[in-house]
């Protein structure tokens, strides 16, 4: 019979699905938010580069469970689901929150299914109905990570179903599904803790519903086998055995959980709690008041917020309260249904019965009686418990519509009741939409929860409105004066807005609050771990002083002092340390921090830079390999690690270079910097049209990015395609008037390849303007002369590039030259031209063979123009580098210096014959 009626037909099936769906359509509308952000966006557990393994060790929120810091929360499987959506869809918040709608619809038609264990068809559809809308499941339904909630709900009910088939005929045992029931129980835990209460359920279910006892004749047995008259029943026997199979199951699966956490309670603060560290008779005043302020959400969802902690329930100090009246009466009221299910049998009784079990005991864990948790009220652990809310409701409707004089009326409220749910619902989810909705919404509930103000805070310093963010963040400092968070807020926006001075005032407020080091305590007992971040953020502040340095690493050693295991406390000590010229120093901290966390992949890259700053190439690079072992995507380790082989010189290297820049640009697509260093390579490897590609890009993406300007035109004088370089070098001199180099390789190309004397000349006084020793600047000058046929002044320009360049054998050379063909002209007048403009023979026989010396000279100075890199290291962890920073003497593989030399070696051997024919003339 219990089978026949437990079956749900498709009609039910089809409406739950159509009401679930009209309540919760507009939840796919919704973003990530509140805990989502935690879970979700910055859970690492979810990619698909994490080892699945990483799931079972870490908690919830992708923290390792054997950290202090860890919420303890272990649901692995809840975590799996999340990590199938981002699989499918990443982080596309539709994905996520169809999954946990699909879930609801599942958990609200096996909620029917048990609802037929006890009540009729038509008030078990009731049930569920009003479930399915109730307005209380918002934040299970909508907030994503609500789905451990839905997800432990399916297990839990299905291992209670499961346990309803454990008795056979005559009262036989059947073990499989004893032994399901076990293994659902587990899987229900291992979505959310509160799953291991269903084996609670189940042993209420045996004694009372399969067996049929009640309070007085399980007392009066008790009684006749205590004063001897009477043995147990074998039906009590076997009732008996059957509980201690399932008792001792769930002792194993706590003792499990219990190594999970390896012995240890969450560490949670008086703001999360504020009851929890409160004396007595508060402490248990308060909690058990929040029992009537929990159920008074069931029965009135009106006023709904995202958030109860801190000051949003005042602590109850006084037996002469007034609340405590609500929580007597709550009492009261409950007694009595406990009374009436156990003492009296019949049908009414065991469905109040198994509504108070699913009622209470699964709220047991988040009642704060037994153990204290991270929240006041919570409405998401509301979600099993309103099952039993649903079930009484029901029930007490059938007993109204059952007397003719009541019947419509009951109808009629009951239809009131589903659809201002529904309605609720709905304009619930709306909230959900993004933070700044949902904890503006939580605002009008509630203004003495200084976590609110600071959240909305948050949500608009997330878009950059930072003078908004800075009112409520002071806000929440006036609602809770005490709230280091707060003063931390307010301190981190004035920075945000360049109020330094202001900024440096709220973290030292912020800091004066922070509980004194007691010897023999352990600090991180007393205070949310995240607050001591209030000595990084000072010391990142005060740091940007120079003559503060000193005091910010005093900051640091007192973050580690007080929590040697302060793993952010190391890494920024150390980009200090590299700032302050102490790289061994900053190396010691890198390493303390690597082994608190071998797994970091920014670690790992800072450690790298340290070694580029100690001149040890060859271990940075090691350590670039191993951040990018750890995160293959690590933009900086891609980009500096490919430099670094590529300053290396060996050619090895390159093809792996390449493949690093390449990924690096398909991360940074809009970075520059990228395609600039491809063409580098490029140009290293002589792959002109590659590297001529690749400049193009880095100048689109970037027009006045300098050093790919002059490296591509230099790129063209090289390639005997002078003619492009120029209007290249042209948007180079528009932006930097006073690029050296590119004058020169202007004045170069005007001279040699336009024959443009005059623009040439223009370029290389432009040079000796900018720099009066520039002695490729001031040769080319005196090259210019003698194409002017002023041998004298060329003469006295040599003489005096000389004495800049004394050891330039080359410089004396041509100053011999000219000084030879002077001499051999004879007279002045000979070294003016004819008044017909018409040179002279010797003059133009001298001015071919200086030409031809002016080619080998500029070929040779060409060739050992310097070729502007921007390589530079990023020593920030997560800011992007510097770059177009030009390296006047960049470092050449030993493959390229070789062929400069070779070059040289030919154009000096041209030289000398030039030398040998002006001699011999």
């Amino acid at each position: 019979l219990i089978e026949k009626m437990a079956d749900v037909s498709l009609k039910e099936a089809a409406l739950i699905v159509g009401v679930v769906a009209a309540c919760y359509w507009n939840s796919l509308f919704c973003g990530f938010v509140f805990d989502d952000v935690s879970a979700i966006l910055d859970n690492k557990d979810l990619h698909p580069s994490t080892p699945l393994k990483n799931l079972f060790q870490n908690d919830f929120w992708g923290t390792p469970m054997s950290e202090e810091r860890s919420h303890k929360s272990y649901r692995p499987l809840t975590v799996l689901t999340f990590r199938l959506n981002y699989l499918f869809s990443e982080l596309n918040a539709v994905s996520y929150h169809f999954l946990n709608l699909i879930f609801h619809v599942v958990v609200c038609i096996v909620f029917l299914k048990v609802c037929k264990l006890f009540l009729d068809s038509r008030s078990s559809l009731v049930a569920s109905l009003l479930f399915a809308v109730h307005p209380i499941h918002t934040e299970a339904v909508t907030g994503v990570v609500g789905r451990a909630e839905l997800l432990s709900s399916i297990f839990f009910l299905a291992a209670f179903l499961s346990y309803t088939k454990s008795k056979g005929p005559n009262n036989t045992i059947v073990w499989a599904p004893i032994a399901v029931t076990v293994f659902l129980v587990a899987v229900a835990t291992l979505c959310k803790e509160q799953g291991i209460t269903v084996v609670g359920i189940c042993c209420v279910y045996e004694v009372f519903i399969a067996q049929g006892y009640t309070l007085p004749v399980l007392l009066d047995t008790a009684v006749q086998i205590l004063r001897g008259k009477g043995s147990i029943p074998f039906s009590m026997l076997q009732t008996l055995l059957k509980l201690i199979v399932l008792m001792f199951s769930t002792l194993l699966l706590v003792v499990v959980r219990v190594q999970v956490i390896q012995s240890q309670l969450p560490v949670f603060t008086r703001f999360d709690n504020p009851a929890a560290v409160s004396p007595s008779p508060a402490r248990q005043l308060t909690f058990n008041y929040l029992l009537p302020v929990n159920a008074w959400l069931l029965l009135n969802p009106s006023e709904l917020c995202c958030d109860w902690t801190m000051g949003t329930i005042p602590l109850v100090e006084s037996l002469l309260d007034v609340r405590n009246v609500a929580t007597l009466t709550f009492f009261c009221f409950l007694g009595s249904l406990i009374v009436f299910s156990l003492r009296y049998p019949g049908d009414s009784s065991k469905a109040v019965l198994m509504a108070l079990c699913l009622l209470v005991l699964p709220f047991i864990p988040a009642s704060n009686l037994f153990f204290p948790v991270g929240f006041v009220v919570a409405e998401r652990v509301l979600y099993v418990p309103s099952m039993g809310f649903c079930i009484l409701v029901a029930h007490g409707w059938k007993k109204l519509s059952n007397k003719s004089v009541l019947r419509k009326i009951s109808w009629v409220c009951l239809a009131v009741v589903l659809f201002t749910h529904a309605l609720k619902t709905l304009h619930r989810n709306w909230d959900w939409e993004s933070e700044y909705t949902l904890f503006m919404s939580a605002l009008k509930v509630n203004k003495n929860n200084a976590k609110l103000w600071n959240n909305v805070g948050h949500a608009l310093e997330n878009e950059k409105n930072f003078e908004r963010a800075l009112q409520f963040f002071i806000q929440a400092t006036q609602v809770q004066p005490d709230d280091i968070g707060a003063h931390m807020n307010v301190g981190r926006t004035y920075k945000n807005l360049n109020k330094t001075k202001e900024a440096e005032e709220s973290y030292m407020i912020a800091k004066s609050l922070m509980p004194q080091i007691i010897p023999g305590k352990k600090y991180a007992a007393r205070v949310a771990p995240n607050h001591l971040n209030v000595y990084i953020n000072l010391a990142n502040l005060i740091r940007a002083n120079e003559s503060r340095l000193e005091e910010a690493d005093q900051l640091y050693r007192q973050a580690i002092s007080m929590r040697p295991d302060f793993k952010q406390a190391y890494i920024s000590r150390g980009e200090l340390l590299l700032k302050m010229n102490k790289p061994l120093k900053a190396k010691e901290a890198y390493l303390r921090a690597l082994e608190l966390d071998r797994t970091n992949a920014d670690l790992w890259y800072n450690l790298a830079i340290v070694y580029i700053e100690l001149k040890d190439p060859t271990e940075a690079l090691k350590n670039f390999n191993r951040a990018l072992e750890l995160n293959p995507t690590h933009k900086l380790a891609l980009f500096n690690s490919a430099l670094l082989m590529q300053e290396s010189g060996d050619a090895r290297l390159r093809p792996e270079a390449k493949q690093r820049l390449l990924h690096y640009v398909k991360e940074e697509p809009q970075d520059a910097n990228g395609y600039f260093n491809l063409g580098m390579l490029a140009m290293d490897d002589k792959k002109d049209m590659e590297a001529e590609t690749w400049m193009k890009k880095a100048i689109r993406l970037q027009p006045n990015f300098r050093s790919a300007l002059f490296n591509l035109a230099l790129l063209y004088s090289q390639t005997a395609k002078e003619l492009m370089a120029l209007p290249v070098l042209e948007d180079l001199l528009r932006y930097y008037p006073d690029h050296t180099k590119g004058l020169i390789l202007k004045g170069d190309i005007l001279m040699n390849q336009k024959k443009d004397i005059v623009g040439a000349k223009t370029c290389f006084e432009k040079i000796l303007e900018l720099d009066p020793n520039n002695v490729q600047g001031k040769h080319n000058l005196c090259v210019v002369y003698f194409e002017e046929r002023d041998l004298i002044k060329a003469e006295k320009c040599l003489v005096e590039t000389l004495a800049l360049a004394p050891h330039e054998e080359y410089i004396q050379r041509h100053l011999n030259i000219v000084r030879s063909k002077i001499a051999s002209l004879g007279a002045t007048e000979q070294l003016s031209p004819p008044a017909d403009g018409t040179a002279p023979v010797a003059a133009t026989e001298k001015e071919n063979s200086f030409q031809n010396l002016k080619e080998v000279k500029t070929e040779q100075k060409t060739t050992q123009t310097a070729v502007e890199n921007n390589k530079q290291y990023s020593k920030n962890k997560k800011r992007t580098q510097k770059n177009n920073i030009d390296k006047d003497t960049p470092k050449k593989s030993t493959k390229e210096m070789k062929d400069i030399e070779k070059k040289r070696v030919a154009a000096l051997k041209r030289l000398e014959e030039i030398e040998r024919i002006l001699n011999g003339e």
